[in-house]
């Protein structure tokens, strides 16, 4: 992962907190937006430093209006915008408003705790907690409803390709958009279903997670609609999430990703159908309560922000053309500058 950027690259461990923070109004918020810049630096720090071992991280992303209130820097990186809600005949992806986003995660429920802990400590004379969920790794993988969740994820160098802004906004090159929505799931509908129904709706077997051949799977099914071709992938750090008492089981879907645009395609596809009409059937038992596009900005970003050393403007630079997937939907490696892309 190039050394600028915040840990989006990361395989996600095995517990993983999920925080959306919203400013209170009439507030002055800029002191404790420098703290929270320079705490999550911190964090990181002394995470990598006191436990190596356990995937120890903590990412964050600042929302659309949050930018704006806080004087970041413009232009703004050239997707970044408030989300529309994707409305289809049956079912939509709702639009929810979202400050700072925060992706705590480590094998040690711990220390993800003393992480929400400390965010909390500074944002609470400023802001308001909205969400908290806590995520935890289900067997091999798998969502609540037991299938293998983010099988289509890129794998190795091609994570920093499809996950990070690179040479076609070099302004905000080693960010990342960041879009979380919150799924609660129909378990008991779900698991009235025959296997072989459910495994229509995901396209996948569910025991060994064996994609079904194109002849067979439907074509409302969740990998059918979901999957928008090999040039255009996202990096899935989705978990499951369970209350009892409320019986509120879901997935935290989060996704970041070197454009926006990607993200749409893919809701475009799920709610409102490809074609029109023919929308993912996961969704008869998966409702969104919420979802947010948040901008995920470089270490040195936030350090400059820390410092209240952030310029209103970005510089202008040359543009540039970002290096493509081979046509067989490999990496071109060979377009790649590596970690100097990010820098």
């Amino acid at each position: 992962m190039p050394s600028d950027a915040q840990n989006i690259l990361d395989y996600h461990g095995s517990n993983a907190i999920f925080l959306v923070w919203n400013f209170n109004d009439n507030m002055a918020v800029d002191d404790a937006f420098k703290n929270i810049c320079a705490l999550v630096i911190n964090l990181n720090n002394s995470m990598a430093i006191r436990f190596p071992d356990t995937g120890a991280s903590c990412v964050m992303g600042i929302g659309y209006e949050a930018w704006h209130r806080l004087h970041l820097p413009t232009p703004l990186p050239k997707e970044f915008e408030v989300f529309e809600p994707v409305i289809g005949a049956k079912h939509q992806a709702l639009s929810t408003r979202g400050d700072l986003h925060f992706h705590i995660r480590g094998n040690d429920k711990s220390i993800c705790y003393d992480m929400a802990n400390a965010i909390s400590a500074v944002l609470q004379p400023v802001a308001s907690s909205v969400e908290e969920i806590h995520g935890f790794r289900y067997w091999d993988g798998r969502s609540i409803l037991g299938f293998v969740d983010g099988t289509e994820n890129p794998q190795g160098e091609k994570r920093a390709f499809f996950g990070m802004i690179g040479a076609n906004d070099p302004a905000y090159s080693g960010g990342s958009y960041l879009f979380v929505q919150k799924y609660v799931h129909n378990l008991t509908a779900f698991n009235a279903l025959p296997l072989h129904e459910q495994e229509k709706v995901f396209g996948r077997s569910k025991r060994d997670d064996i994609e079904m051949p194109e002849n067979v799977k439907p074509s409302n099914s969740h990998s059918a609609l979901a999957n928008v071709g090999d040039d255009f992938k996202i990096i899935r750090d989705n978990l499951p999430f369970g209350n009892m008492s409320t019986n509120e089981m879901g997935t935290y879907f989060i996704a970041y990703a070197s454009q926006f645009s990607t993200v749409k395609k893919m809701l475009t596809n799920m709610f409102i159908g490809s074609p029109e009409g023919n929308y993912d059937r996961l969704l008869d038992f998966s409702t969104p309560k919420t979802g947010t596009l948040f901008f995920v900005p470089t270490l040195s970003f936030l350090k400059a922000a820390a410092a209240g050393e952030l310029e209103s403007e970005m510089p202008a630079p040359e543009p540039a053309e970002k290096p493509a997937p081979a046509k067989d939907g490999s990496l071109n490696i060979g377009n790649l500058k590596s970690e100097k892309e990010y820098e």
